[in-house]
């Protein structure tokens, strides 16, 4: 593949707390606001706490989930005395940090999130692009603490809902297990060194470095996989099986347990081998997931410089 050249990327954005009772991002963002971080090298950094109402309460949100606001659609509606706190905050935030897909965005937004489920040191990515998927690549070859993966999205900017997407280029870095409302020192400093790693590269990228290509994995969604429930009341009536708790990224054959029932039978897994992911992540209960399904694939990236014109 060819050599890609991008213009500098050297305005940055750090979210936290877009979901309120996540605590590595907003501690992260307020640490950071109040060491007045707003330039690394060539990188000018802006500093967000997306959900102010929602992390006073502890909360993951106060009226409907903020991650979910940002299409276009939902972006370009009109106000109305019923539209939601969060929507409301997702204009603003689109206004503040794009507005997205404009010239004017921000070139790269981080948006740092923390899962219940054992997903360790994770990025989504909204789309396959380069620029995200080279942080990626450069954040797996120098942590050493965890092992890094991705989820790896591919929806269309216009229909891309999750904040990361309002930047030019961007990352959702999800780290866990780690329960809602609670700090884990552990799991603060992943978050925080994919952080700064993050930064690292765009310094680099500014300065002049190439990064050479190369393959990366990641894991792209199949389905969603629901508790088993009661017909009548709707009310689940198994709990994830302990073989499967804790065992995010373990690939699941066919036969493997991965419900216990409340009277203590088991339900197996049918259909193809496949990667679970947020595996009874607290969140999800609402949204009736029990764990997503994924595959693993592959992607080639080119070899990326900054373009020679700089100024």
């Amino acid at each position: 593949m060819e050599r890609v050249s991008f213009s500098p990327l050297s305005r940055v954005a750090i979210c936290g707390g877009t979901h309120g009772n996540e605590m590595s991002g907003v501690y992260i963002v307020r640490e950071m606001q109040k060491q007045k971080v707003d330039q690394k090298g060539l990188v000018s950094i802006t500093t967000v706490l997306s959900n102010p109402r929602a992390v006073d309460a502890c909360i993951r949100y106060t009226e409907t989930d903020l991650n979910r606001c940002f299409t276009d659609a939902l972006l370009s509606a009109p106000i109305t005395d019923s539209t939601s706190y969060e929507l409301r905050r997702a204009r603003e935030l689109n206004a503040q940090l794009g507005p997205k897909g404009s010239r004017e965005a921000v070139d790269l937004l981080c948006d740092l999130h923390n899962t219940t489920a054992n997903m360790g040191m994770c990025l989504i990515l909204s789309s396959y692009d380069w620029i995200s998927l080279h942080i990626y690549k450069y954040i797996q070859s120098k942590m050493t603490s965890a092992p890094v993966r991705a989820i790896l999205l591919d929806i269309p900017s216009s229909e891309a809902y999750s904040l990361e997407s309002v930047g030019k280029h961007g990352i959702t870095i999800e780290v866990g297990p780690q329960p809602h409302g609670v700090l884990r020192a552990d799991i603060f400093n992943m978050a925080k060194e994919a952080m700064d790693l993050s930064i690292e590269w765009l310094q680099k990228f500014n300065s002049g470095s190439a990064f050479e290509g190369g393959e990366v994995e990641g894991y792209t969604a199949v389905r969603s996989v629901d508790y088993p429930r009661d017909p009548i009341t709707n009310d689940i009536t198994a709990a994830i099986h302990p073989q499967l708790q804790d065992n995010d990224f373990k690939l699941l054959h066919k036969g493997d347990p991965v419900f216990q029932s409340f009277s203590g039978e088991t339900v197996k897994h049918e259909g193809e081998d496949l990667y679970p992911l947020f595996v009874n992540e607290c969140a999800y209960y609402e949204k009736k997931i029990a764990f997503r399904l994924t595959k693993k694939i592959t992607v080639t990236l080119p070899s990326i410089s900054v373009k020679a014109d700089r100024v």
